[in-house]
């Protein structure tokens, strides 16, 4: 399992409307609006670097509004107290 996040400079105001298009992707996990050099974030999960590859080509990229994607894979990842797996 591949798991990312993707960053998007989107079209001024249309934030939420990204937000609700990518949400309805089934490898998308999480969709946030943010601020700063980014306007959304979404994190993702592919089976594999090629699942991710063609998410990417296929599906992110053709949202409406989307100008510009960065897409950041996650090496290790940690959870916090509340969401870890109880034993």
């Amino acid at each position: 399992m591949v798991k990312a996040y993707v960053f998007f400079k989107v079209s001024s105001g249309t934030e939420r409307e990204v937000c609700q298009k990518i949400i309805g992707f089934d490898e998308v996990l999480a969709a946030d609006i943010i601020y700063g050099e980014y306007d959304v974030v979404a994190k993702i999960a592919v089976p594999d670097l090629g699942g991710l590859e063609q998410f990417l080509s296929e599906k992110m990229r053709n949202v409406p509004s989307v100008m510009v994607t960065s897409t950041m894979i996650v090496a290790r990842e940690y959870r916090g107290k509340n969401l870890r797996v109880k034993k």
